[in-house]
């Protein structure tokens, strides 16, 4: 396995635990009898985190792929 692979094991790890628990939360708004528009507001906001989780996890991939991941280290 080379360098990036292995950098790449723990951001995918834990974006894919952060979508089950937000797939988990989204199940559970929509189960627990509320009004509609709690139950729609609710449910969207896991499912919005959920996008916003992979948009950070296509970014932090390409950052490891290009070498840029090194740069704080500079600083």
């Amino acid at each position: 396995m080379d360098t990036h692979t292995k950098k790449m094991i723990a951001p995918v790890i834990i974006v894919s635990l952060l979508i089950l628990y937000y797939i988990g939360f989204f199940i559970l708004c929509i189960c627990i009898p509320m009004p509609s528009a709690l139950r729609i507001l609710f449910g969207l906001m896991p499912l919005l985190l959920a996008g916003v989780s992979i948009y950070v996890l296509i970014e932090r991939i390409k950052e490891i792929r290009s070498g840029e991941e090194d740069d704080l280290s500079k600083y």
